[in-house]
């Protein structure tokens, strides 16, 4: 008889207890350390089901594959993620009225029993919906789509002018290519509120910047510039994290240097005459900077993900996806051709249940083993502000034998004592993540992404990848402000300027966070993210927050869907090194200034850090044969 098998036994992440007796229920109990989870996690003590009885024995079975001991079961009794616990104070995920939890909530960290898997705390925070915001967000959106079809009528009529796109009449016979839903979202929805988007910057996208002014006499459908400039816009909206992006500096200085040698543009893909030496000089301080055997750099971000993640799965395989991945690495494992399977926003619940699956039933009809399962997440989700559960997800990947796709295209610069992203972040080993993904775009003040890894996986890629193969290489002066700005980072270039960007990236991200959530605005994220959604909710008020703090001299994103769901509208916040106390100090006083205009504190100040979304058992809970 074969020993237990590894990959089906579950990490134990509560501290066991002595048992005692519960007097509603009689049940067995264990208590959770202090878990602070978004979702499936607890906010206080909470007292969970017994630990389940010892699983069956499994044996190797056809292909390969895991089978149950005669007699046993693959599934055992659900244990709820979400259930009811001590004193009423958690149920389905959201705290109940009790002082002392409430009291502490904000102490709350993410601890783990389990071979200590965090060694920092994790504070994540997601507050409810207030149900009467959510319920005028429906009947805005309601309203708004009433009238879409009721000028779409008077369009079809010839009674209001028809500026959006329209087949020919000679085509009025053939299949409409023009009447899906997102066309009529475009041309009716985010038609109202088009000109907080693609405002033309005319200088460096530092800590302030310059916008031409414009204006629209057709209801944004066309726009016009005035000639005039308008100055000293505080810039809330980059990518900056660093402050690298300027032109003033030894960044700019050394890439003006190259431009002289090498020219801006290379002409030719890297397997022809386009490898230049700074190609290998880069490639080699980016393997050094993330800790990898060797790294392989692209000319776009986008494509390091949309074109690597087809060479390295196809048919046969399994792709575990985070629900809110970007959309590079979704349209990366489309065009793989593997099977791709969804798991909720960072729920090693949902994560571990659909690992399981996979082992246990294999393919659909053949249940053939999987050839390959790989775990795709984000370092730092853009839109959410959330940090990945790397220690936990490394914990399944290894449990399960999967392999782990890492996109670090926000988290790389910007998290970290060292800077090298969420993998320096937790102090986890950088061996431990298979393809290490990241971008220059950020916090390198640059464009382009790379990949590092083993030298077998960079080799593989080399010659598979069609980003690697058939794009033209990188520009001289780009790279040279890559390789300027990570040496600064690693401290190579004799200063501590790099070390003073990261902690002061950090205290403004704390101190930008805290005082907003003083203020009494619905905050999503970790603590730590230099990306802060500000809840907005309703449709009008998108187009509103981003007007009315343009005309207060701020620039900031506002977001909509189909970037959010459709109740879920946001103003994103992205903090930079380059933000001094002085901007950001203007900087909250005019939001907190419009957030009384608009109404949009919608925060009641109660710490619900486990789910943003309603309860949904099947997400949560194992189900029974």
């Amino acid at each position: 008889m074969f020993p237990p098998a590894a990959g089906l036994r579950r990490a134990q992440a509560f501290r066991v207890v002595p048992p005692s007796r519960d007097g509603r229920t009689g049940n067995w109990q264990r208590r959770c350390s202090h878990f602070r989870f978004r979702r499936g996690g607890c906010g206080a003590e909470r007292e969970l089901a017994p630990p389940p009885p010892p699983e069956p024995v499994l044996l190797p079975g056809a292909a390969g594959r895991m089978r149950p001991e005669p007699g046993g079961c693959c599934c055992r009794r659900p244990m709820r993620a979400n259930g009811c616990v001590k004193n009423g104070e958690v149920r389905n995920g959201y705290l109940r009225s009790s002082t002392a939890t409430i009291a502490a909530a904000g102490q709350i960290h993410h601890i783990t029993e389990n071979g200590g898997l965090y060694k920092r705390p994790f504070n994540e925070a997601f507050e409810e919906t207030p149900m009467l915001v959510a319920v005028l967000t429906y009947v805005g959106y309601g309203v708004l789509t009433l009238f879409g079809y009721l000028r779409d009528f008077l369009r079809h009529w010839r009674i209001e002018k028809c500026h959006h796109a329209t087949e020919r009449e000679e085509q009025k016979d053939f299949v409409s290519l023009y009447q899906d839903f997102e066309n009529f979202y475009t041309r009716n929805l985010y038609m109202r509120i088009r000109d907080n988007w693609n405002r033309p910057i005319c200088s460096v996208p530092g800590a302030k910047v310059d916008i031409m002014e414009r204006q629209s006499h057709d209801y944004n459908w066309s726009f016009k510039y005035t000639g005039n400039i308008i100055k000293g816009v505080i810039n809330m909206g980059s990518y900056n994290y660093l402050g690298f992006a300027r032109n003033t500096g030894s960044c700019q200085e050394a890439a003006a240097e190259v431009l002289k040698t090498y020219g801006a543009g290379v002409c030719s893909t890297r397997q022809e005459i386009g490898n230049l030496d700074k190609h290998e000089e880069l490639e080699k301080l980016v393997a050094r900077f993330l800790g990898v055997e060797a790294a392989l750099t692209y000319g776009m971000g986008f494509a390091t993900n949309s074109m690597n993640i087809p060479a390295l799965v196809g048919k046969g395989c399994l792709i575990l996806s985070d629900e809110l991945n970007h959309a590079s690495l979704v349209l990366g494992a489309r065009l793989s051709g593997a099977t791709i399977r969804i798991f909720k926003h960072n729920n090693m619940q949902s994560l571990e249940k659909l690992l399981k699956d996979a082992i246990v039933y294999g393919q659909p009809r053949t249940r053939r083993p999987w050839k390959k399962i790989l775990i795709l997440v984000e370092g730092i989700y853009s839109m959410e502000g959330s940090i990945v559960r790397l220690p936990e997800v490394i914990a399944l990947k290894k449990k399960y034998k999967a392999y782990l796709y890492l996109d670090e295209a926000h988290s790389i610069g910007a998290l970290g004592p060292s800077g090298r992203g969420v993998v320096d972040y937790f102090g986890l080993d950088p061996e431990d993540v298979d393809v290490m993904m990241g971008t220059f775009t950020k916090s390198f003040g640059a464009s382009g992404g790379y990949i590092g890894g083993k030298k077998e996986l960079i080799d593989y890629l080399r010659t598979h990848s069609h980003s690697a193969v058939y794009a033209t290489s990188m520009s001289p002066p780009v790279m040279e402000q890559i390789i300027t700005s990570m040496k600064c980072i690693m401290g190579q270039d004799g200063t501590s300027l790099g070390k003073e960007c990261i902690q002061q990236l950090a205290e403004n991200t704390r101190y930008f966070r805290r005082r907003l959530k003083e203020m009494g605005f619905i905050i999503y994220g970790n603590e730590d993210s230099p990306v802060v959604p500000l809840m907005l909710y309703m449709p009008a008020k998108i187009g509103a927050f981003g007007r009315e703090m343009l005309k207060r001299n701020i620039g900031v994103v506002v977001v909509g869907f189909p970037a959010t769901p459709i109740i879920e509208s946001r103003a994103r916040f992205c903090l930079s090194a380059a933000h001094t106390k002085e901007i950001l100090d203007t900087a909250l006083k005019e939001i907190d200034e419009v957030g009384d205009l608009l109404q949009l504190k919608y925060s009641r100040h109660r710490p619900l850090p486990l789910l943003d979304r309603p309860f949904d058992e099947t997400t949560y809970e194992e189900t029974e044969d």
